[in-house]
């Protein structure tokens, strides 16, 4: 069984930064894939950004220059640093993975992160 714990999501303001970590544990085998993905409310829960056990990162284009996904392949740990946050980028943040040998997706349980001023 694979779980995913989140952590460093709060409220911080315009301008701001928060770093989010996810830590898997279980059945882990490369090659994976770990991303972030967002969800405000009434709307779709959208992509972020991602990084492959390689160490190739991916970023949707809203992000691009202030967040910075990273990874500990020893401890199978994901971080995602955001910088200059906007109230915009207010949503509740999930953690997932996907492994590619089993072809099986894995969901935390969901980290606010909150931008007002």
């Amino acid at each position: 069984q694979v779980q995913l714990v989140e952590s460093g999501g709060g409220l911080v303001q315009p301008g701001g930064s928060l770093r989010l970590s996810c830590a898997a544990s279980g059945s882990i085998f490369s090659p994976w894939v770990m991303g972030w993905y967002r969800q405000a409310p009434g709307k779709q829960r959208l992509l972020v950004a991602s990084i492959h056990s390689s160490g190739i990162p991916n970023y949707t284009d809203s992000v691009k220059g202030r967040f910075t996904i990273s990874r500990d392949n020893a401890k199978t740990t994901v971080y995602l640093q955001m910088n200059s946050l906007k109230p915009e980028d207010t949503a509740v943040y999930y953690c997932n993975l996907y492994i590619v040998p089993s072809k099986r997706t894995y969901w935390g349980q969901g980290t606010q992160v909150t931008v007002s001023s």
